[in-house]
């Protein structure tokens, strides 16, 4: 069976030897010899569900392997049932660890979000020494990241894929998926300074200039290498002026047109300064210079 390799989508096949486990051609043989021998003895017991029966008796590799053709078909529903039935019947085979994270996986590309974070978990709890603990827990990112809403609504789901992605990183750095889990934590990143930004907007029309300077503030402090540092820096100009504090306003301007002097939110800033009478300048006792040496324009 030909794997698959794309970051998001791909198939774990075993290296068992064939002798370690029956065929199914014979593994349905038996079944088959025996069922009417199981019927006979539970008859008075009522009636026996041969299906069910017969899916018991099917060996660890044959219910993965027939998860994987489904999984391959796009008949998902029907490759997680297999992947289940095959952690339920054979709870401590390989093959049931396989089918954990592929039914993870699984989960994820049915949009069963909360499913595959629940099963991802308990992979990466179970096994984290294992080739795939790296792969269980991208899925968990993965299935944080999907459930991102827009910034004008909750960001709890940012927070999480940066903590699913970040331990990522952090515990498997050599792992194919770090590259990816760097750009999902960079996009949640800019997700939050979104949102801090369109708070502090809104403190701001209300002239609620300190609840403004707060959000700006974080922006500027905790998420310098997202793209929303240039209007933050610019509405602390327009909020530190609006409260009568030039020296803030003016180094606010200083440190935006030091990191982006091309920046159109800079030449808004130094027009809005001149309309008072004020230049950029750079008071090197202020938190904004201690903070803008670091912004990742300096």
């Amino acid at each position: 069976m030909q794997a698959h390799h794309s970051p998001e989508g791909r198939v774990l096949t075993m290296n068992l030897p064939r002798a370690a486990f029956p065929s199914a051609r014979f593994a349905l043989a038996a079944a088959v010899i025996a069922a009417p021998l199981m019927l006979s003895a539970c008859a008075s017991d009522g009636d026996v569900d041969l299906a069910t029966y017969v899916e018991a008796t099917d060996p660890p590799d044959v219910l993965y392997n027939q998860g994987l053709a489904n999984l391959e078909s796009g008949r998902l529903k029907e490759a997680s049932r297999k992947f289940d039935s095959l952690d339920r019947q054979h709870p401590y085979s390989e093959y049931a660890r396989k089918a954990m994270v592929m039914g993870a996986f699984t989960n994820y590309r049915q949009g069963e979000y909360e499913q595959a974070i629940t099963a991802g978990k308990r992979y990466v709890s179970l096994y984290p020494s294992t080739e795939d603990a790296a792969y269980a827990q991208y899925i968990i990112g993965l299935s944080y990241f999907r459930q991102i809403r827009e910034v004008t609504q909750d960001q709890k789901e940012s927070r999480r894929t940066i903590e699913a992605m970040d331990e990522l990183v952090q515990r498997w750095p050599d792992s194919e998926y770090v590259e990816d889990a760097k750009a999902k934590i960079r996009f949640a990143r800019d997700q939050l300074a979104g949102k801090e930004m369109q708070v502090g907007r809104y403190y701001l029309e209300r002239r609620e200039y300190l609840a403004s300077i707060k959000r700006f503030r974080m922006v500027v402090e905790n998420y310098s290498n997202t793209r929303h540092v240039e209007e933050a820096l610019a509405r602390l100009t327009e909020a530190y002026l609006a409260m009568g504090l030039a020296s803030e306003a003016q180094t606010a301007t200083a440190v935006l047109g030091h990191n982006y002097p091309d920046s159109q939110w800079y030449g808004d800033s130094v027009k809005l300064l001149q309309s008072g009478g004020l230049e950029p300048r750079e008071n090197k006792g202020s938190w904004l210079s201690k903070a803008g040496s670091l912004l990742i324009g300096t």
